[in-house]
């Protein structure tokens, strides 16, 4: 939760190839006090079946920057039975094939946001993820 001198910071993932939330997927919270400071670790979570990361670590006093990471590989790689039902459906729907051709992983290992906060106000920053591309936004 903010404070006046502090800011505060949740996030939620949406697999949009799939049409719902990302669960399991592990996420690190950096932040640093100034452009030219150096990331400190904060600790991290984990999503829940909502997508949600309800409980990242406060931000010290003095934030500037934070930086959201998001081990997105491994969930796909975990939801390769997801990948096969899916194909299935597109030849079921004579769909053109995948661009993956059998991959299980995704083409972005990892995705880093890194954004600027001011103190007092709370930040969301939830990922839209599909196995070829992600787009984030500030949320409410």
């Amino acid at each position: 939760m903010s404070t006046e001198t502090t800011a505060s910071v949740s996030t939620h993932i949406l697999d949009t190839s799939v049409g719902r939330p990302a669960e399991g997927v592990a996420v690190q919270l950096a932040a640093r006090s100034g452009r030219d400071a150096d990331w400190q670790a904060l600790g991290g979570s984990a999503t829940d079946a909502d997508g949600r990361c309800k409980d990242l670590p406060a931000l010290p006093e003095g934030t500037t920057h934070v930086r959201l990471d998001f081990a997105v590989e491994a969930y796909f790689e975990n939801h390769a039975e997801n990948n096969a039902e899916k194909k299935q459906a597109d030849v079921q729907q004579d769909a053109p094939a995948n661009r993956d051709s059998g991959s299980v992983g995704a083409f972005f290992p990892e995705v880093a946001i890194t954004f600027a906060v001011v103190p007092g106000e709370h930040f969301h920053v939830p990922l839209l993820l599909n196995p070829f591309g992600y787009s984030v936004y500030r949320g409410s």
